[in-house]
């Protein structure tokens, strides 16, 4: 078999940007300058710029498999004495090519790609002389892997993003990661790598954290990098280094180290239970191959790969997350609809926030850390004032501790927030934002006391939830200055904005909007501005439906746990309890008020408020339950439902919410509210969104008598 015989896979991909390995032949001397041989250097370039990354497809694959060949018949003939890989700057390669890998229509395209990347992985695991993998930037799923199947491995200090994100995108390390992995760095590690990470909104490796793990052998500064791995590699060919991997596992397995396999495959499926309900298949496939591939041999594990490999391809769960993941987040979340030309944005130098509170505070840090400007709070008393300050400067200090800002930087930020109790301050502002408390005649109060100090120039920006903008700016003599800025909480975690347009907002303003939340590192979605805008509609919509049969008779267990297949990451009364029981009453109460009986408002809800409960669930031994108490408090109906009837009301009712959403221009499309589902709400990925799911389970068609996308959109080919 050779890498050419897999050429017919790709003319599926004649549009493929190949990432090309370019070979280069470097002289090694050894310790004492004595020639020691000729090693073989693989770049992998793509002969793009930073911003196009390097990709693997079938036409990159074969080609790297046609130049490994040639050095293994190198190898043979005693020509060289070793073999390197390095990428072009900034990437080793971050991975497959998702678009050309979400267009193979048949299984057995998948298998075949699968097949193409053990070959290829394959022979470089066996060139008859030793392999070298030099991680010089990013390296996610078959870039890391390229790694794994290497014999020897460095990393730069500067490399970002390592990791094996499969489980995340709806598929599994499939070239021989989810057997090596577990081997060099132990289960447990393992797990964190290729489930938790995953799992934890993608989380990644920086290269010294994979060195720490074990992943690489050596790591070295970016100056030099290259320079100094091969230096390395030559010490190792030389025998003047003698590479040990303490965190590697025997073949075979020890008593302890089995124990401590099936101890990491038990965490894995706990992780996987509390993130997605057991609803993505792609994580517990994961688990089961390793957990099978403790016993395996590398060639049972990769047969059993390839075939998971070529089954997920044609989920809708990884069609769902290729279309989440790249057509959203990566993609419409960089060009938001509707923004206007960022030519017309204007700068922003100073930045007030009106408040003090845990909100405002937060605002503060944000602002200050990624603008770099002075950030001035005020409130109603120099108290109010300082503790907010303080609160800055306290998780200034905590970032610090954590070695995530140097103390120079510590001090500047620190130095950037200031407060008073007086608004004179924001008289040379350029951006004024309030995080006072939600209600409409206060905020309104504010703005009116702002226009009367801030230039005629100065943007004001409102941090409501679910108040009319338009209504807080009615009175303004300014009303094209006043802009929605809906951040979410914690305001440094959560990556959306809502960024909300009045009727009369300018499109200077929105610019400046749009440019600030770039500045701020956040993914700003344009909404209209009606009732609770994307996010809170949806989720109290179907907060309400589950409230609303809770309060109608279903037992508690039974209404939390319904939505189960849906995957979310939280259920509803735990979101109740996060979100707090006040807040979500007094949003159902202005939702009700502003679109009627779709909104349940209950009545239950208040009564915990009276009785000063913080939510239905109180913690037990054998795990959350409601206790007599609060079941004494509470008034129910004598009508309850099935977990399945009230999935397929919630189901129903969160299409005919959406479909009215659109309908009413709230954004422009479904596509933005799938985004603002999975920025601002953690919606699952590998559910595509909320508007997908909803057409693949037919509630669109169902209440709306058609679907929100076409058949084949976050789903499987047509």
């Amino acid at each position: 078999m050779s890498a050419k015989d897999f050429s017919a896979l790709t003319d599926l991909f004649p549009n493929e940007i190949v990432t090309h390995s370019l070979l280069k032949d470097i002289e090694l001397s050894g310790p004492k300058g004595e020639k020691i041989g000729t090693f073989a250097l693989i770049t992998l370039d793509n002969g793009l710029d930073h911003k196009r990354p390097t990709t693997l497809g079938p036409n990159t694959l074969v080609e790297l498999g046609t130049v490994l060949e040639a050095q293994r018949e190198r190898a043979a003939r005693g020509e060289i004495i070793g073999v390197g890989i390095t990428g072009k700057p900034y990437f080793l390669v971050a991975g497959a090519d998702l678009s050309a890998v979400k267009g193979l229509k048949a299984r057995e395209n998948g298998v075949w790609m699968a097949q193409l990347g053990h070959y290829v992985y394959d022979t470089l695991n066996d060139l008859g002389v030793p392999s070298f993998v030099f991680i010089n930037g990013v390296a996610l799923g078959g870039g890391l892997e390229i790694a794994l199947n290497a014999n020897y491995r460095t990393v730069s200090t500067a490399a970002g993003a390592l990791g094996l994100p499969e489980a995340f995108l709806g598929l599994v390390p499939g070239w021989g990661g989810v057997y090596k992995l577990p081997r060099l760095i132990g289960p447990a590690e393992a797990v964190k790598v290729m489930v938790e990470n995953p799992l934890s909104n993608n989380r990644t490796l920086s290269g010294p954290a994979a060195y720490k793990l074990g992943v690489a052998d050596a790591l070295f500064e970016p100056a030099d990098f290259l320079e100094q791995s091969i230096a390395w590699a030559a010490k190792v060919l030389s025998g003047e280094i003698a590479v040990e991997r303490p965190h590697s596992v025997s073949e075979p397995l020890t008593e302890e180290q089995s124990a401590a396999w099936d101890q990491a495959i038990a965490a894995a499926k706990s992780i996987i239970k509390a993130k997605t309900s057991n609803a993505a298949p792609a994580p517990l496939k994961v688990v089961e191959l390793m957990e099978k591939g403790k016993s395996w041999s590398q060639q049972e594990s990769a047969a059993a790969e390839v075939e998971a490999l070529g089954d997920l391809m044609q989920t809708d769960e990884f069609h769902a997350t290729v279309y989440a993941f790249l057509d959203l987040v990566q993609k419409r979340a960089k060009r938001p609809a509707g923004a206007p030309d960022k030519s017309l944005a204007k700068p922003v130098t100073k930045v007030g926030v009106v408040g003090a509170g845990l909100m405002a505070s937060q605002l503060a840090l944000v602002f200050a850390r990624q603008l770099k400007v002075p950030v001035v709070m005020t409130d109603i008393d120099q108290a109010r004032v300082d503790k907010g300050v303080g609160y800055v400067h306290a998780e200034v200090d905590k970032l610090l501790a954590k070695k995530r800002i140097s103390a120079d930087a510590a001090n500047r930020t620190k130095a950037l927030v200031t407060g008073s109790a007086s608004k004179e301050v924001f008289a040379d502002a350029d951006f004024v934002i309030e995080a006072v408390f939600e209600e409409l005649q206060v905020k309104k109060d504010v703005f009116a006391e702002l226009e009367k100090i801030v230039s005629e120039d100065c943007i004001l920006a409102t941090n409501t939830s679910s108040l009319s903008v338009t209504a807080m700016a009615a009175d303004l003599k300014h009303p094209e200055r006043l802009v929605g800025f809906h951040f979410f909480n914690p305001v440094a975690v959560m990556p959306l904005l809502e960024i909300v347009r009045a009727p009369k907002t300018s499109d200077a303003v929105l610019a400046t909007a749009f440019e600030t939340a770039k500045s701020l590192k956040k993914n700003a979605v344009l909404v209209k501005d009606a009732a609770a805008f994307v996010v809170n509609r949806v989720l109290l919509r179907l907060m309400g439906v589950v409230a609303e049969a809770f309060d109608k008779g279903t037992d508690a267990r039974t209404a939390d746990t319904a939505l189960k297949p849906m995957g979310l990451p939280m259920t509803p009364f735990t979101l109740l309890a996060m979100v707090g029981v006040p807040v979500a009453l007094h949003v159902s109460e202005s939702l009700h008020t502003a679109f009627g009986e779709r909104f349940w408002v209950s009545a239950n809800q208040q009564r915990l408020i009276d009785a000063g409960k913080k939510g239905i669930w109180e913690s037990g031994e054998d795990g959350p339950f409601v206790s007599q108490e609060t079941l004494d408090l509470l008034e129910f109906g004598d009508s309850p439902i099935s977990g399945e009837e009230l999935l397929l009301r919630t189901q129903d009712a969160l299409a005919e919410e959406i479909g009215l959403m659109l309908s009413e221009g709230v954004v422009a499309g479904p596509e933005d509210v799938d985004l603002c589902m999975i920025l601002g709400a953690g919606w699952p990925m590998f559910l595509g969104g909320i508007t997908p799911y909803l057409d693949r389970v037919g509630a669109s068609e169902r209440v709306n008598g058609k679907r929100f996308h076409a058949p084949g959109i976050a789903s499987k080919p047509v």
